[in-house]
């Protein structure tokens, strides 16, 4: 847990609890912290002393300090203690190879108590044991747990590493505003009333986008801000309601020279935090190539199990509701599980369901027993056709097909693409300790929603067109590429960026496909409409999720594990208990009612107002 072998001198200590070595044997020193055990051997007391830099074994002896020992019998777990002592190598054989701090040991010539601690909820050396309620609940005890701990301490590192990278880089970090514009375009706001202007609200920025872009028109070139953003929306592993993003811009530049100025960064993070020599450039994969052979536009490349099509192979048979699906443009994907002919009618099931929950309308399997290939539609089907299926997909005896068609491509992709994922943690496909880094590049711009009857961004609308699909804007917007990038590292998407649009003509253009009309476009956008007017330099930028990338560099699978005071999956606080209710004055100050949540019953509570 030590983050260096240096003093921190106070007028509490002279060392921190990982600093003392045998260089620092017969030196007279001053250790405060908490107290983490304490075992009493025949009126000998053995105490672990803990702060945020490590731990040191602190021997009480009877008979050269008695009132240290009269102290020693009154402490408990997590008090906090002053010692001061001398310190002494361990004798032969006592030495702790698991403590940095492990060759030495303080003999104690005095105690002091300088505070008293409850006894807490749980073990703070256990509290992996313990359910993540309760840790959050007494969030303050879980981080003093050392590996609780070395995530934040390693997220602020990043941090260092990423300002020196930039500033070397010529980027200037600049502060944004939080108290902004609501401009609605995919998640939700986080909504502020304004006092001073009753019945008008800020909201907190989902992303510094448009500022950004005018801090390009106003010529500062390279721009940066880690920076704190807001998303009114539901939760997940990966996902909070407040989160930070490492914010970039830069002027006169196009993809090849962003991709490259982040391939220095972050290979520069893995040598100095994870001491891992990443080498660029990193792999580029298409949007259309990683959906098909990944079934994800995230796809983790730490193992292959590629998807394969059978989309001509069921074109060909004579099975209904497979070339049903393919003459309605569908199509049927596939991955092959190496020893998957064990899984029993239950397993298959599961797996079933697996690709249910992400939109299939069935699993379809080929067991490959022997000499014989096993499946439900084994009786539609000749034996070449059965062959070949394993033939295309590289199947072996002892494998089994796992296999989804639908008339709906995405929907294919999407359940394949799960489960892939659901394999390979159940198969152990994932390597510990690897990680793989690419980029997905060539998205669509833009996609038809059919329930709302209009196009929506597949980024935001701010992003560039490719120029040589610029002809299919009236006539097919959806087949219209990006000018986008996505870096990805063992399957998440760690940021995202694009080449913005900087003439003003060609962003009105964009508004319009997407249905924002020319009123509302100068509403919420007429300031950087305005901008772009006044000479605005080509310009790209990107954006990386810090609580991802802090979540993977650490392999860890829960954003709330490399956050200090995370929200649960209803968006609460369970330290605070905010969200809470407000006194009605604030609300009255801000021109404000509430409406009380409606009862169980559906009837409208007495007295509710809006």
């Amino acid at each position: 847990m030590s983050s260096s072998s240096s003093s921190y001198p106070t007028s509490f200590r002279s060392h921190t609890c990982g600093d003392l070595r045998v260089d620092h044997v017969d030196e007279s020193v001053r250790l405060v912290g908490w107290v983490d055990t304490i075992r009493d051997h025949g009126g000998v007391f053995f105490i672990d002393l803990r702060d945020r830099f490590g731990s040191t074994q602190v021997t009480v002896q009877p008979e050269s300090a008695p009132k240290a020992v009269e102290v020693a019998h009154t402490l408990h777990a997590e008090w906090v203690l002053a010692v001061r002592g001398t310190v002494r190598a361990r004798p032969d054989g006592m030495t702790n190879a698991k403590m940095a701090t492990g060759e030495i040991e303080v003999i104690a010539d005095e105690l002091e108590v300088l505070n008293e601690a409850a006894p807490p909820p749980f073990g703070i050396r256990e509290a992996e044991k313990v359910g993540e309620d309760l840790r959050l609940r007494y969030r303050f005890l879980d981080l003093r747990n050392p590996t609780t701990m070395a995530p934040l301490v390693f997220r602020h590192r990043l941090c260092m590493e990423i300002r020196r990278s930039l500033d070397e880089q010529g980027f200037v970090e600049i502060e944004t505003p939080f108290l902004t514009k609501s401009t609605p375009e995919g998640a939700r706001d986080f909504l502020i009333p304004s006092r001073m202007q009753r019945g008008s609200y800020y909201a907190l920025p989902q992303s510094p986008q448009i500022f950004k872009q005018i801090l390009m028109v106003s010529g500062f070139d390279r721009y940066f801000q880690i920076v704190r953003c807001f998303r009114d929306e539901d939760l997940r592993a990966d996902r909070q309601p407040e989160f930070t993003q490492l914010d970039m811009e830069m002027s006169f530049v196009e993809e090849d020279d962003v991709l490259l100025v982040l391939e220095r960064l972050v290979c520069r993070i893995f040598e100095n935090l994870l001491s891992q020599d990443l080498k660029g450039p990193f792999e580029r994969i298409t949007y259309d190539d990683a959906m098909n052979r990944f079934g994800s536009d995230a796809p983790d490349l730490r193992y292959g199990h590629e998807l394969v099509s059978l989309r001509d192979w069921a074109a060909s048979t004579s099975v209904r509701f497979l070339t049903d699906a393919i003459g309605q443009g569908g199509t049927v994907m596939a991955i092959r599980v190496p020893g998957g002919a064990r899984y029993s009618r239950k397993d298959l099931t599961n797996l079933e369901d697996v690709a249910k929950e992400f939109g299939a309308g069935g699993l379809l399997w080929f067991k490959l027993e022997g000499d014989e290939i096993k499946s439900p539609i084994a009786k539609f089907l000749d034996e070449e056709q059965l062959r070949e299926v394993a033939s295309i997909t590289g199947a072996e005896t002892g494998d089994v097909v796992l296999a989804v068609a639908d008339a709906k491509v995405a929907k294919v992709r999407k359940s394949m693409g799960e489960l892939r994922k659901h394999l390979a943690r159940t198969e152990g496909w994932i390597p510990k300790g690897r990680f793989a880094v690419a980029w997905v590049v060539d998205f669509p711009l833009m996609s038809y929603d059919e329930e709302d009857q209009r196009y929506y961004s597949e980024h935001h609308p701010f992003t560039s067109p490719k120029i040589e699909d610029l002809d299919k804007l009236d006539g097919d917007p959806g087949a219209v590429r990006a000018r986008a990038y996505d870096l990805v590292v063992n399957g998440h998407e760690i940021g995202g960026g694009s080449i913005r649009i900087h003439r003003q003509d060609v962003q009105k253009r964009i508004f319009e496909l997407l249905g924002i009309g020319e009123e509302e476009a100068e509403q919420k956008f007429g300031f950087l409409l305005d901008a772009l007017r006044f000479g605005a330099p080509p310009h790209a930028g990107i954006a990386l999720g810090m609580d991802r990338l802090a979540m993977v560099l650490n392999e860890r699978t829960s954003l709330r594990d490399v956050i200090a005071f995370p929200k649960t999956s209803s968006g609460g606080c369970p330290l605070t208990g905010a969200p809470s209710a407000v006194d009605e004055a604030q609300l009255e100050a801000l021109g404000i009612r509430s409406v009380p949540p409606e009862p169980a019953d559906g009837k409208a509570s007495e007295g509710a107002s809006s």
